[in-house]
């Protein structure tokens, strides 16, 4: 018995060979695109510690509480009635108002960027001191009495500030005796008249920080009004704005807190409550910056290089063009390098413009390969729309935020229809059959 092996039973045994070889590449160039991720994430890393960097050169993240009242108390200790030790007794504000406006400034070093402030606040309240209830109060010390403001980094403050307290204009002089609500701020020493019950306050400061800033519910009832020419922020802490407007121009917000929506009291002794845990703002959000959306990109790159084996392995059948494994490991490595050659640009100028250079040198460097692989025309024109429709789509999910999930999977899914619906008309002859 003879058997005859056609060129076609050959050139269907080549190709499913080729499909084992074009999986195993696919697998190998893994490697490269983890490598383009980790290099990615490294340079992200470089810019986070430069913005940390400027930041500890401007001023840090500001926190504002305050004002407290402070007056220390003399007690007598658990168990031992002849034992006095020292207290202090802090006094939350009555009603606390507080206007700001941030002015933001844009910091960069080398190819880095950081976002820093100045801002105008404008702080009244009032105080209304209760009666010292206390079986364990000896004494009241109202002549050692002071108004404590809490701020994060004290070098954001500018010039001269004035806190005036009734009829009195105390100076700010730094840091806090107590460490019992905040460890860092300014202090305006304030002796009372025993039998002062209510003081009226007011003050303006101008504080420097960066990246956002955070405001303390101190009051029996807070009010906090933000405007800044920021045109995004995010809003976050322990509440949100009840009022609030974001545009191109800038936001405003508006807060509103209230004794009950907290968990401590308007009086206490020592440190039993940490008020600063439940402090609120906004941070002067930099949009999904370039180094996350060539992150995210790379994520993409083995459904590229999958799609672009299949559409050339369709030309070698529906064609029947030859392409030699060796160009499909070049046409790959050019889908790889887009990665790495668009965060690269993206660094210098942006990442949209860095990705439409990117997606066009590539497209157009496996366009002029292709065309002198393949002798039809119609099929370089082909390939070369499906990685322009790839690219489109790609750019597409990286710019929807709640939607990209869920747009990358109907996108997904239309795209496997097509093939199954285009791969379904192809129809391979028999191999030849043994006599």
């Amino acid at each position: 018995m003879k058997i005859e092996i056609t060129d076609l039973t050959k050139w269907n045994q080549s190709m499913t060979l080729k499909l084992i070889f074009l999986t195993f590449m696919g697998l190998i160039l893994l490697i490269p695109l983890e490598m383009i991720k980790t290099v990615i994430l490294e340079r992200q890393s470089n810019s986070d510690k430069v913005v940390k960097e400027i930041s500890d050169q401007w001023a840090s993240k500001q926190c504002v509480s305050g004002p407290v009242l402070n007056i220390p108390l003399r007690i007598a200790a658990d168990g031992a009635t002849d034992k006095i030790t020292t207290t202090v007794w802090h006094i939350l504000p009555e009603s606390l108002q507080i206007k700001g406006t941030i002015q933001p400034q844009i910091r960069k070093r080398g190819i880095y960027r950081a976002v820093v402030y100045d801002s105008d606040l404008s702080i009244t309240g009032k105080v209304i001191i209760p009666e010292p209830d206390g079986l364990k109060i000896r004494e009241v010390l109202w002549n050692e009495a002071y108004f404590t403001i809490g701020i994060s980094d004290n070098r954001g403050l500018k010039g001269r500030i004035i806190l005036n307290a009734g009829s009195e204009e105390l100076e700010a002089q730094p840091g806090v005796p107590d460490k019992d609500l905040y460890i860092s701020g300014i202090t305006f020493p304030y002796p009372l008249r025993e039998g002062v019950r209510t003081v009226d306050l007011s003050l303006k400061m101008n504080l420097s920080g960066s990246q956002g800033m955070q405001f303390t519910p101190l009051g029996k009832q807070t009010l906090v009004e933000l405007e800044s020419s920021w045109n995004s922020p995010s809003f976050n802490g322990t509440f949100l704005p009840a009022k609030r407007t974001v545009s191109e121009k800038g936001f405003d917000a508006f807060w509103e807190i209230t004794l009950l929506n907290r968990n401590f009291p308007q009086s206490w002794n020592g440190n039993i409550y940490h008020p600063e845990e439940s402090s609120f703002g906004t941070d002067l959000y930099q949009p999904v910056d370039h180094y996350q959306k060539a992150w995210r990109s790379a994520r993409y790159g083995i459904l590229f290089i999958a799609l672009t084996f299949l559409a050339l392995l369709f030309i070698e059948i529906t064609r029947k063009e030859k392409i030699n494994i060796f160009n499909y490991l070049l046409v790959s490595l050019a889908l790889v390098l887009f990665f790495s050659l668009l965060n690269a640009l993206s660094e210098q100028i942006g990442f949209t413009a860095a990705y439409i250079v990117s997606a066009a040198a590539t497209t157009f460097l496996i366009a002029v390969f292709t065309s002198r692989l393949l002798k039809s025309g119609r099929s370089v024109l082909a390939l070369t729309g499906l990685l322009v429709l790839l690219y489109v789509f790609i750019y597409i999910l990286l710019n929807l935020n709640d939607l990209a999930y869920l747009a990358g999977n109907i996108g997904l899914f239309i795209l496997l229809a097509a093939i199954m619906l285009f791969s379904g008309r192809i129809r391979l002859p028999e191999p030849g059959k043994t006599e």
